[in-house]
């Protein structure tokens, strides 16, 4: 009998992931039926969301139930497939778990784009790219001249989000915590300015960052970060609700913001799930693989080995201790010419 080796939640976490709240076990993988393939993971992907999915907070998503594995978004190859889509030995991207490998009905083939690692399928090309993409392009829309903020500007989103911004012309302020990111989101992305939400005082500090206002507000973090940024807001201006990582380790619920100034700006904020896009990731994606390759976008990956690092790496994301995508690295990635 074949097994996999999963992480499984065990209890609702209160605040940070606790050791006792997973849980470490090995399972028989599914038999492989007509219409279904093998997927040995390479890549985990390692997001905020994969918390917020074993909260039983309202949310998009069902939450994990207890007892199941930990849902998350992977990367891998085909190894068996009785599924007319998938061939042995195709790289194909998927929602399953924390696992070594997993055995799926549906995924998304994904083709070679000019030597580019499979890691970067999983961050700039992934779906926090994707992300960033429609996020800036279809709700954000920054124009020439305009200011464009972005929380968790460090991120694997906000980099890519506030890069894109300036391609399309806007003057982008990151918020990120320390000085040390601050000065990378200059130096590395391209940043018109960097602002650390740890300073003695952020709203001078974003006032003194942004002196015409803040026409697109890009949120990652929510709480008090997007209470800030909201007194500086333009009329008319927009604000893409991307997350509210501020929130994901809270009890008692989300926590609430002061939304009195959409209403006096006229502003508009929207919610951003990027599954609305579905159909039109290959086009996100041929431009973002575009730009990476022209030089015009930066981007990073913070990778950890093994499957028992899983936990860690999710907490170093939660914390704003990675630098760019956090991923989990399961196997070696075949197109990673520099390995």
């Amino acid at each position: 009998m074949r097994t996999t080796r999963q992480w499984v939640l065990d209890r609702r976490p209160e605040g940070r992931v606790a050791d006792a709240d997973v849980r470490l076990v090995e399972v028989p993988l599914p038999p492989l039926e007509d219409g279904a393939f093998e997927l040995e993971h390479i890549h985990l992907s390692i997001d905020p969301t994969n918390r917020l999915w074993m909260s039983d907070t309202a949310q998009a998503a069902m939450p994990i139930q207890l007892g199941r594995p930990v849902r998350a978004f992977v990367y891998g190859r085909v190894t068996a497939s009785r599924h007319p889509d998938f061939r042995d030995g195709d790289m194909v991207r998927g929602l399953a778990s924390w696992s070594d490998r997993s055995v799926l009905r549906a995924g998304a083939l994904i083709p070679r784009r000019r030597g580019m690692p499979l890691s970067a399928h999983a961050s700039i090309l992934g779906m926090t790219g994707l992300t960033a993409y429609f996020g800036v392009t279809e709700i954000g829309r920054p124009a020439a001249g305009e200011t464009f903020v972005v929380s968790a500007a460090a991120g694997a989103t906000g980099s890519i989000a506030g890069q894109i911004a300036r391609l399309l012309g806007a003057r982008t302020i990151g918020i990120v915590g320390g000085e040390a990111k601050a000065r990378r989101l200059v130096s590395r992305f391209g940043f018109d300015a960097g602002v650390d939400r740890r300073g003695p005082d952020l709203l001078e500090a974003l006032r003194a960052a942004c002196p015409n206002g803040v026409d697109v507000d890009f949120e990652n973090a929510g709480g008090v970060i997007l209470d800030t940024v909201l007194k500086l807001i333009n009329p008319g201006a927009r604000i893409v609700l991307c997350g509210m990582i501020s929130g994901y380790e809270a009890t008692g619920g989300w926590p609430t913001n002061d939304l009195s100034q959409i209403l006096m700006k006229r502003a508009r904020l929207e919610g951003l799930l990027v599954s609305a896009f579905a159909d039109r990731y290959e086009e996100a994606t041929s431009r973002l693989a575009d730009w990476a390759l022209a030089g015009q976008i930066a981007w990073d990956v913070d990778i950890s080995h093994g499957l028992e690092s899983a936990p860690s790496a999710l907490a170093r994301v939660l914390a704003g201790r990675s630098e760019g995508k956090q991923l989990v690295q399961l196997a070696p990635d075949p197109w990673d010419e520099a390995a």
